[in-house]
């Protein structure tokens, strides 16, 4: 009786701390809400990337004419720009279900056919980061795509057998931030790739006045203009900033955002003039203090940050190479002048150039 007790009494204390860490995240997301929120759920709401959103509008009316799902869609770019977005508002144009996955997420083949199987006609799986799919599950993924079906191999040797499951007619719709790690098999089997780019700061400038004014903000003109030009290009720090501006002004019991409150909210939160953060000028001070502005491999760079590669890679790169504050070249990762400018700092003399006299 003892050791029954003491087993329930672990399954209850087990769940108690599933519990409790339910609830923690469900306060922790409280920002991921109000990301949702801020999110458009029609293309014409979509603003920025307009030669892409206009071959979506042509693409959808083609199928709704057709009466037939949409055809395979790879969104690719640097994080935040709206590739889940747009996923979301590709369902609800086609007024279709839409189910939400991960390459990661998805482990093992039976993963992938439980939720092939249970799709209908016309609904949406969209798979974030599809480049991180195993070579297993991707096999899964050809033949679904193509002729939606699979081939699940049950037993082996001469007990295997195969047992084919047919699909109903879907658009799988993926999301990559490294579209160059996408297999070439998977990369062609795709109706539609797009590519998502950084936006320019008058785009940034709608996004921020639309969500502030979901948010029931009043900002000004110049305000918002400062604000994009400080979101590295990217509507997901636009509006994750502009929810740091509210907060303070609403602290600060001000009535609306102006560019002096934007400029004292953000100098607080560490965001320089142009749009770097603590990270971005740790990655630069590095670069040019301990390496003299490079060239270094980005290896031995993130081992002197003690940060992972595929965060320089995926997170810091992108904008810095746009600025112009970063180059990469074969020898490899090397700060511009006007990186040197940006932080005040001059290029060292290399030993070669001195005057040894």
């Amino acid at each position: 009786m003892k050791k029954k007790e003491s087993g329930r009494e672990k399954v209850d204390f087990e769940r108690t701390k599933r519990q409790d860490l339910v609830d923690s995240q469900a306060i922790d997301d409280s920002d991921g809400v109000v990301e949702i929120s801020l999110r458009p759920s029609k293309i014409d709401e979509f603003i920025g990337q307009d030669h892409l959103k206009e071959n979506l509008k042509i693409a959808l009316q083609a199928a709704q004419k057709r009466k037939e799902p949409l055809e395979h869609v790879l969104l690719s770019g640097p994080p935040g720009l709206g590739k889940t977005t747009l996923a979301h508002i590709l369902a609800h144009e086609m007024g279709a279900k839409i189910m939400a996955t991960s390459g990661p997420a998805i482990e093992r083949a039976g993963d992938l056919i439980g939720i092939l199987t249970n799709l209908d006609d016309g609904d949406i799986l969209f798979i974030d980061e599809i480049h991180r799919l195993s070579k297993v599950v991707e096999e899964f993924v050809y033949p679904a795509m193509e002729d939606y079906k699979i081939d699940f191999v049950v037993d082996k040797g001469p007990y295997a057998k195969t047992i084919k499951f047919s699909l109903k007619r879907f658009t799988l719709i993926g999301a990559t931030t490294r579209q160059g790690l996408l297999s070439s098999p998977l990369r062609d089997r795709f109706g539609f790739l797009f590519h998502l780019d950084f936006y320019e700061p008058e785009d940034l400038t709608r996004i921020i006045e639309r969500s502030a004014s979901i948010l029931s903000i009043s900002i000004d003109k110049d305000a918002a203009l400062e604000l994009a030009r400080r979101s590295r290009g990217t509507p997901r720090i636009a509006n994750k900033l502009l929810r740091r501006v509210r907060d303070y002004v609403q602290v600060k019991a001000h009535d609306k955002i102006t560019l002096q409150t934007v400029e004292q909210a953000l100098q607080s939160h560490g965001v320089d003039k142009g749009g770097l953060d603590a990270l971005d000028r740790k990655v630069l001070k590095v670069l040019i203090e301990n390496y003299d502005g490079g060239p270094v491999g980005v290896d031995s760079l993130a081992a002197t940050l003690n940060e992972e590669v595929d965060t320089l890679v995926d997170v810091v790169e992108p904008f810095l190479l746009k600025i112009g504050f970063l180059k990469r070249t074969s020898r490899g990762r090397e700060a511009t002048p006007a990186a040197f400018a940006h932080l005040n700092s001059q290029k060292k003399a290399s030993p070669k150039n001195k005057d040894l006299f």
